[in-house]
């Protein structure tokens, strides 16, 4: 109809081709706007798709959907993978917490500290060595608890000032005290030696009897060695030496004590390079 006024009066006049215009703009616009908000809702679409199926929706629980292990598309989700990794991480975290703590309540049930494991291994070992002093035996007393032979040596020299030392054993009562379970080399060498006025008619012998104890849980001392020599010196001779040495592996457990003890222990001559008692871890 606008066409055909046009035609009619011979021609578009200015009033008409701003109007065309006018409308023709606002079409316009207005077909920018639908195509501009069709394409947005179609972006925000697909990013809450994206966002759905992506590792942090995964987290908060946002992805409801079941998922099969077993099935080649429910692996090939990103929620799978994401899964995946957590179950492994968490799985490497728990290995790892589980082997220290195993490792920590081991030292602690030895009595090893974290910082004696990072210096290394440490040796197990001592020497103790006799000395000169008076009284250096003792009785064991006769009660039905304890029943060793012989005289415990009591008095042996564990400072660093001789050849003695104590390395993670202690010495208590002229007994080593063990702290550490395992096989132990346990060696002892006693010096006998008799001087006295000789008289006629007289036998001068003697029996001298080394022994090594153990004490243990059990209220009795159970034996770990013996040696015995019997000697009879010269009546001319002006006095006797001897010495017994003996060693052996055994095995020994934590608070476990060991100890010597000899007949005759008045002839003990406590010198600290002839008499001496020791052990030492092996394994």
């Amino acid at each position: 109809m606008i066409t055909a006024m046009m035609e009619s009066q011979g021609g578009p006049s200015p009033g008409q081709t701003c109007v065309l215009i006018l409308i023709f703009t606002v079409l316009l616009q207005s077909l920018c706007v639908a195509v501009t908000y069709l394409y947005f809702t179609n972006e925000l679409k697909q990013m809450q798709d994206k966002y759905s199926k992506s590792g942090i929706a995964c987290f908060l629980k946002e992805d409801d959907s079941s998922w099969d292990p077993s099935d080649e598309e429910s692996m090939n989700s990103p929620c799978w993978e994401v899964k995946w990794q957590l179950r492994q991480l968490v799985r490497k975290m728990i290995l790892r917490t589980s082997e220290e703590t195993i490792s920590t309540v081991q030292e602690k049930q030895r009595g090893v500290s974290p910082e004696v494991r990072e210096r290394g291994p440490q040796r197990v070992a001592a020497h103790i060595t006799g000395t000169r002093g008076s009284g250096n035996t003792l009785p064991i007393p006769n009660s039905k608890n304890e029943k060793a032979l012989g005289r415990k040596i009591n008095s042996w020299e564990s400072s660093r000032s001789g050849h003695s030392f104590l390395s993670n054993l202690h010495l208590r009562n002229g007994e080593l005290v063990i702290h550490e379970k395992g096989l132990y080399y346990i060696y002892c060498q006693v010096y006998f030696r008799f001087q006295e006025e000789i008289k006629e008619n007289r036998k001068n012998d003697k029996q001298m009897v080394q022994y090594i104890y153990k004490y243990t849980s059990y209220p009795d001392p159970i034996l770990l060695m013996k040696s015995a020599r019997n000697n009879c010196w010269s009546k001319d001779a002006e006095y006797g030496l001897y010495s017994i040495y003996q060693g052996g592996i055994f095995e020994l457990k934590e608070n476990d004590r060991i100890f010597v003890s000899v007949t005759n222990g008045h002839l003990i001559d406590m010198d600290h390079e002839a008499s001496f008692f020791g052990a030492f871890l092996v394994g």
